[in-house]
């Protein structure tokens, strides 16, 4: 469909969710409602997408900024049909059609929507509804149809009468219109209902009373439509959209040895032949390549990893780690971090910060901050860079093939030349030229006639 625009209805509050977050921006799957369904707009092939906010509107605006969304403020919530009308001026010249969207459905995909929109345009119609049948409708507008099948009127639960409540065909919310034929009808939608509100759903009855062809496509996938209203539902929606990313990443060649413990987020990337260990975290924008090992009981968040790596008992985020590096147990890798190829980190290890060389080793119990590494260097075990001097952060510089005694401190800013050695449970405090032994440690002095004076 070459003039699609979608309309994403974003302005509730939530009172169910008790929170005082905008519902469209409790996350789920690792994003926000409301993301889920920008992406499925545009997976559909929305050329161009308005978002309607109202409550929380500035906090909704300023954290979809970079979905290259256009928004308008519904400043009194006065219904659906009030809220679209809100985007009038800017698509008023608009011949198109207008796929209008709920913020809180962030289980709908983009395929169904494409379906829609391809139906709607075979049938000619001037509105087309998603339906879909449940068999507990509680809560949702009921679809009122004529003898023939053809769609009469959707009445919202409030304003169903006990026959109308027991159809369980429900209106998901979910719509295409012509246009023209949506703005001329919305100025003629009346609030004489329970709500005290314009529901957009009367667009259709409207419409239907000057000749127009109402259409309705049925999805058997009700889960699609599911709205979010509370953290129960927010829960059901977070597992459904898990075990999807799941599923999607196994039949890509990723191997999760047990998907009902493995946790990963919507726009995360993993290659083939990785393999997941159980209770592993994945989150944000993490990329990982081919034929890694991550896990057991890894957290990585917004990670670039590389291919063949292996990690387990880790929790890295927003750092970089290159191809054939090892992260051992209870390693923490820090923002603006960089692991070269090769590079070996055994156990408790912090990295801040950093750039680690090619093929080095940092073995066991370091804290590694603010610091160029070279390649090929060996922490001892203990080692520190000191950046820190109570009120700014310095770096350390380590050059190649340099050699770090255990329990050494390395006194930022200082510099360590190419193949230099530093003697275990020193104290480095001055640059160390090419090729040099440092040694910064008090000579050991034995007392033979000592006596504790705690006896």
């Amino acid at each position: 469909m070459n003039d699609l625009t979608a309309v994403i209805l974003a302005a509730g509050k939530g009172t169910r969710m008790k929170s005082n977050l905008p519902k469209v921006l409790h996350k789920v799957g690792g994003k926000a409602m409301l993301a889920h369904v920008i992406a499925a707009a545009k997976t559909a092939g929305a050329k161009r997408t308005v978002v309607v906010t109202g409550f929380g509107g500035a906090e909704v605006e300023a954290a979809m900024k970079d979905d290259a969304v256009e928004f308008v403020r519904q400043t009194e919530q006065l219904g659906t049909g009030h809220a679209v009308l809100q985007t009038e001026a800017l698509l008023r010249d608009s011949n198109g059609t207008i796929l209008v969207l709920c913020g809180d459905t962030p289980l709908i995909t983009g395929e169904v929507l494409r379906n829609l929109c391809a139906e709607h345009e075979k049938s000619g119609a001037k509105a087309t509804v998603l339906t879909t049948v449940l068999a507990d409708a509680t809560g949702y507008g009921r679809i009122i149809r004529n003898d023939d099948g053809t769609i009469a009127k959707i009445v919202e639960q409030k304003d169903a009468t006990a026959k109308e409540q027991k159809i369980n065909e429900i209106n998901s919310g979910i719509y295409c219109f012509s246009a023209p034929s949506l703005f001329a009808a919305l100025h003629k939608v009346g609030n004489n209902n329970a709500q005290g509100e314009y529901y957009l759903p009367d667009v259709l009855q409207i419409l239907r009373c000057e000749g127009a062809k109402i259409y309705a496509t049925t999805t058997t996938n009700n889960e699609v439509v599911s709205g979010i209203n509370s953290r129960a539902q927010l829960a059901v929606a977070e597992k459904i959209l898990r075990r999807r990313k799941n599923e999607e990443l196994m039949a890509s060649g990723v191997t999760l040895m047990d998907p009902d413990t493995t946790f990963v987020d919507a726009d995360v990337q993993i290659g083939r032949d990785t393999v997941i260990y159980p209770f592993t975290w994945i989150e944000g924008k993490t990329v990982i390549g081919e034929g890694c090992e991550i896990g057991p009981n890894c957290r990585l968040q917004n990670m670039t990893v590389g291919n063949n790596v292996t990690g387990q008992f880790l929790y890295a985020h927003d750092a970089k780690v290159n191809d054939g590096a090892s992260l051992g147990q209870f390693v923490h890798l820090r923002p603006d971090t960089v692991i070269d190829e090769d590079v070996k980190i055994g156990n408790f290890v912090e990295v801040k910060n950093s750039n680690v060389g090619k093929g080095s080793k940092l073995p066991h119990l370091s804290y590694i901050g603010d610091c160029d590494m070279g390649a090929g260097v060996n922490m001892g075990c203990g080692t520190i860079t000191v950046n820190y001097d109570g009120k700014k952060k310095f770096r350390t510089v380590i050059g190649d093939n340099v050699f770090v005694g255990c329990n050494s401190n390395l006194v930022a800013p200082v510099t360590l030349n190419d193949n230099v050695y530093v003697g275990a449970g020193s104290t480095i405090t001055k640059d160390v030229p090419n090729g040099n032994l440092a040694i910064a440690r008090a000579r050991q002095t034995n007392l033979d006639k000592w006596k504790d004076k705690r006896e």
